[in-house]
């Protein structure tokens, strides 16, 4: 009889059944299936039903409520299920519940292979031990070695105080494969639940975070050290919230009001991006002819160089089915950062916005920009520029804040890419902006631009008064000189076809042959190779 089957069965009831024809062999092997699969239901369901009430009083869904919402229907392969911790002291010994806080495995979304980990704020508050942590290594070992992307659902009460330095070891671990991984697999962090302390600093190193208000948190110190600190009061929400990172920090670019939106859109986003640096994006069948054209482009961009619009009306008709996924909308809005389907495949936009600060660059924008150009480069998706920019924001702040450093980050991003790049010039491109947008100068593939471009060191108004100052001043009337001069200058130097006679422009097109350009131009760079210098790394600016 093997080990454990009399414990389930009589004596009775094992007579009747060897008499049925059952060795003991089989009897013992049903045992082992049942006990394991009696544990594994245990492990999945949670050890304490309680906990899982309380998660979801809090309106929060548990760790594999999450996994199934996020993964393709009954994909997902779960590793280490049955780990637990080895930590005794302070009653840890009493306390060794399977999986240890953290469910971790591999699915698919959209039929691709992708990993994920998800705390498990139901067993430990998702705190991190050393176990938990050798989880989290092994799954993000295996999603680098395979070249699939890594979600983490992040909802974790930071390091297991109980088992000490440990556990402040295991962040080191997951921090270092953050950044071994970095430009090599796409890695998203999704937070729904608090993240504090050290842990924020792994979703920070991940190429996208996504919040959901009222339930994410994170920040380095909470509101009781602040306030001891400092003295100030702040509330959770305010110090370390979805809105507060989406608008002021920066370090949020996806915010959702809940949990089912804010996965949704992580699938989206996995749908729009390659597994890894080494192939491209999935090509999908459009129903969206490449030659499609975009007239109502005439429409809405004004002809007046200072009048307003919003540029995202010019990404719905250029790109496939106008669809479109923005990254961090609410933080620098100033630049429009934006990943679509153009001609079945993903690319990148980066765009001046007219309808915020009349689309100029400035110590944010340029940090924004610069890092979602190195992010598209990594993964070999193509880029867009549109480009409708009066220059870069004056200020004493800016000037303090380093705007020359942040504005050399884009500069060198655009400078340091190798994929696809085309530039559209709208309207206006004035000065150091119009450079570090992508300019010829700085190696797009190809640039083109629309009738009523003006590219130039400045606008005519401010050139006029610097190079005309003393015949201004000394005409009759200085106000009709002023204003003949402004046509003299736009007339010689801001004519459409000023940088198409220099070569800085390649053609002049009609709005509504933009889409169709694009699509053309996409198609014959779809093979381009570029062999960058030999070198360790580059050193961006800081």
């Amino acid at each position: 009889m093997g080990p454990g089957a009399l414990t389930v069965r009589s004596f009775e009831e094992l007579a009747t059944l060897l008499t049925q024809g059952q060795t003991e062999d089989d009897l013992a092997r049903d045992v082992r299936l049942n006990e394991l699969r009696a544990l594994k239901e245990t492990v999945r369901e949670g050890a304490d039903p309680e906990a899982t009430r309380r998660q979801h009083g809090k309106g929060k869904l548990t760790a594999p409520e999450r996994i199934a919402m996020l993964l393709d229907e009954g994909s997902f392969t779960e590793i280490e299920g049955l780990r637990r911790h080895r930590a005794t002291g302070f009653g840890m010994e009493r306390r060794r519940p399977h999986s240890d806080g953290v469910i971790t495995g591999w699915g698919t979304v959209f039929g691709r292979t992708v990993f994920v980990y998800a705390h498990d704020f139901r067993i430990f508050g998702g705190a991190l031990g050393e176990a938990h942590a050798e989880k989290i290594h092994k799954v993000m070992d295996m999603a680098l070695a395979a070249g699939a992307p890594l979600v983490s659902l992040n909802d974790g009460a930071g390091a297991r105080i109980q088992e000490g330095v440990t556990a402040l070891a295991g962040y080191g671990g997951i921090f270092t494969r953050n950044v071994h991984a970095s430009g090599v697999i796409p890695q998203i962090s999704v937070m729904l639940g608090p993240c504090a302390g050290g842990a924020a600093y792994s979703p920070a190193l991940t190429d996208f975070v996504f919040m959901v208000r009222g339930v994410s948190r994170m920040f380095l110190t909470g509101p009781d050290v602040v306030q001891s600190v400092t003295g100030e009061e702040v509330s959770q929400e305010t110090l370390g919230g979805a809105d507060m990172h989406a608008t002021t920090s920066g370090l949020c670019h996806f915010v959702h009001d809940d949990e089912e939106s804010c996965l949704t859109d992580v699938r989206y986003l996995i749908s729009l991006l390659p597994s890894n640096n080494r192939e491209i994006a999935p090509v999908r069948v459009t129903h969206d002819p490449a030659d499609r054209r975009t007239d109502a482009l005439e429409r809405l961009v004004p002809a007046e160089p200072n009048r307003s619009y919003d540029v995202r009306d010019v990404l719905e008709e250029i790109l496939d089915l106008g669809e479109y996924i923005e990254v961090q909308t609410h933080w620098a809005a100033n630049v429009v950062c934006a990943l679509g389907l153009l001609d079945g495949r993903t690319v990148g936009i980066v765009a001046n916005q007219p309808a915020v600060l009349a689309g100029v660059l400035d110590l944010d924008a340029s940090q924004k920009a610069a890092r979602f150009v190195r992010f598209c480069d990594a993964f070999n998706i193509p880029l867009v520029t549109l480009v409708d920019v009066p220059g870069f924001l004056p200020g004493v702040d800016q000037e303090h804040g380093g705007v020359i450093r942040h504005g050399a980050k884009l500069l060198y991003a655009y400078c340091e890419a190798t994929v696809p790049r085309v530039q559209v010039i709208l309207r206006k491109a004035y000065g150091g902006a119009y450079i570090v947008m992508d300019s010829r100068s700085v190696g797009t593939d190809l640039s083109l631009a629309w009738p009523g471009n003006e590219i130039a060191v400045m606008g005519a108004e401010g050139a006029a008064n610097v190079i005309f100052r003393r015949e201004i001043a000394a005409a009759p009337d200085p106000e009709e000189a002023r204003k003949q001069k402004i046509k003299e200058y736009r007339d010689e130097l801001m004519h459409p076809y000023y940088a198409a006679e220099r070569g800085l422009v390649d053609d002049i097109i009609e709005p509504g042959e933009t889409r169709a350009a694009l699509c053309g131009a996409f198609r014959m760079l779809s093979a381009k190779h570029a062999v960058p210098p030999t070198r360790k790394h580059g050193i961006p600016p800081q």
